[in-house]
């Protein structure tokens, strides 16, 4: 059985989903996910905390909201390994059991749960994991410095889950990032601290470059980004040779890290959407118009940005995807008649992404 080596964070969206299930099998079978289920509705939620109350108390609207997605993931994983984080609706127990427990006995994903969350949601979870057999993923987040308090407080959450050691994870989620020093600093401390804890089954580092809002796109509507993520991860390899677990590279892929905080019942959006397209060191960034006078030739003008850069992997060749070809189908007018939609090209860009991560990180 081949390993995976490749972690992508990514929201439970009809998009990611859909790219997921569209990416080349022999990549995916090298790929993990780690699946957070986005908020049914209400405000977006802030990272590593619960809000009290829960601001959707509708416990059978949930259930009604949660299981079609939930089916949907089993299906386009097929059987392949990752995780399955419930922070969002676990607190509602009536509104996601049956969905979280289908989750457990139907498919090989792994649930989550990390230090900060509830005693009850911590067993609940333990107990589902018990149940599969698979195991646990234990979430610890990065955004602040750690410290000896949270170590104790996750060596405490161990002792409470009564698993052993062999069949827990742990996912180092160092959040979004604007640079690598400061993120990387974080990431060793919390490395340090955490790593050695235990002989976890398997150590994730997962960080998230891609900016949540790019200034002056309406001025400028091309940008390009820096990874950041990874070169986080190179950071960590060189500052720490001698650590004795591999530790897996995980990113965001092309989304905000914030992105599953935030609902899936919204308002209209704006009339424009970004096009993006992850290279070796960077994102390609080109805000798109998804509605108004000319705006397929616009949004065809912005692909072409896209496909006409050194950085285009063209359409032959070793880690060309299903998305080169959509982008440069588009770009030249022999595509989709609409040049596609703002959902559609966030699907572009996580199948473009995870294909090329994957097999980079394989080679």
């Amino acid at each position: 059985m081949v390993e995976p080596i490749y972690v992508p964070v990514l929201p439970l969206t009809r998009a990611a989903v859909t790219a997921y299930s569209h990416v080349d099998l022999h990549l995916r079978r090298r790929m993990a996910p780690l699946w957070t289920v986005v908020p049914r509705t209400g405000p977006e939620r802030p990272r590593g905390r619960p809000m009290v109350p829960d601001p959707d108390p509708d416990e059978l609207e949930l259930e009604r909201w949660l299981t079609p997605r939930i089916d949907g993931l089993i299906e386009a994983m097929d059987g392949l390994g990752g995780w399955l984080d419930a922070t969002h609706v676990e607190r509602l127990v009536d509104g996601s059991a049956q969905s979280l427990w289908r989750l457990a006995t139907r498919s090989s994903l792994r649930l989550v749960t990390g230090p900060e969350r509830a005693p009850e949601h911590q067993r609940s979870a333990a107990d589902l994991a018990f149940l599969s057999g698979l195991g646990l993923g234990i979430r610890v987040q990065l955004d602040e410095p750690p410290d000896d308090g949270r170590q104790a407080r996750l060596s405490q959450l161990i002792d409470r889950l009564c698993l052993p050691p062999s069949r827990l994870d742990l996912l180092l989620d160092v959040g979004p990032i604007a640079d690598a020093v400061e993120s990387g600093k974080r990431a060793l401390a919390g490395l340090d601290l955490f790593g050695s804890l235990v002989a976890w089954r398997r150590i994730v580092l997962a960080a998230g470059a891609f900016p949540r809002a790019v200034q002056d796109l309406d001025v400028q509507p091309t940008r390009a980004a820096e990874r950041y993520e990874r070169q986080l991860h190179r950071s960590l390899r060189e500052a720490r040779p001698e650590f004795p677990r591999t530790i897996d590279y995980g990113d965001y892929s092309v989304e905000h890290a914030c992105r599953a905080n935030i609902p899936a019942i919204r308002q209209p959006g704006p009339g424009w959407g970004l096009l993006r397209y992850t290279t070796p060191d960077g994102f390609l960034i080109a805000r798109a118009p998804t509605r108004g006078p000319d705006h397929v030739e616009r949004a065809r003008a912005m692909t072409r940005w896209i496909v006409e850069s050194d950085d285009f992997r063209g359409l032959g060749g070793s880690g060309v995807s299903e998305a080169e070809r959509w982008l440069h189908a588009c770009a030249y007018g022999s595509g989709p008649r609409h040049a596609g939609s703002a959902e559609k090209w966030i699907q572009i860009g996580h199948i473009q992404h995870l294909s090329l991560v994957a097999h980079s990180l394989a080679r």
